[in-house]
């Protein structure tokens, strides 16, 4: 901190440092861990997650592509390379939609909840060790 800082600027600061740290551990950590436990990489693991908590009518799990795009911080063509991944693993479908020829669907398959299901422990604790207390460093467990 410079002089010139308040002490109110410094504890904002020292906030929005430890908000970056903890991102960056949780963001590595959950990368390392879900890639090799499970094949998927933190952004795959959410775009599931979002597909498993969208239960329509008909109970199938599905959103648009700009649906996804708001709620997983992905530009268009990368969540559209993400999704390109998915779909080839057999993870989920994509389809026309049929109220609007211009917007895509992206459906949950029976394997992408399989896996999604076998992941979300994972997740979740590599949350609560990177968000749930005082971080010890960058990266956690970095071997």
């Amino acid at each position: 901190m410079t002089e010139l800082d308040s002490d109110a600027d410094a504890a904002l600061v020292a906030s929005w440092r430890d908000l970056l740290a903890r991102h960056a551990a949780a963001s590595c950590l959950l990368d390392r861990e879900l890639g090799e436990k499970h094949g998927l990489g933190m952004s795959e693991f959410e775009v599931l997650e979002r597909l498993v908590e969208e239960r329509n009518a008909d109970n199938s799990h599905v959103l648009r592509v700009q649906e996804l795009a708001d709620t997983v911080h992905l530009s268009q063509s990368a969540l559209s390379r993400l999704i390109g991944r998915l779909e080839k693993a057999g993870l989920v479908t994509r389809a026309m939609c049929p109220d609007d020829r211009r917007g895509i669907l992206v459906a949950l398959t029976e394997e992408g909840c399989r896996r999604y299901a076998e992941a979300r422990p994972l997740q979740r604790e590599v949350l609560a060790l990177t968000l749930g207390g005082p971080l010890e460093g960058g990266c956690p467990a970095q071997g």
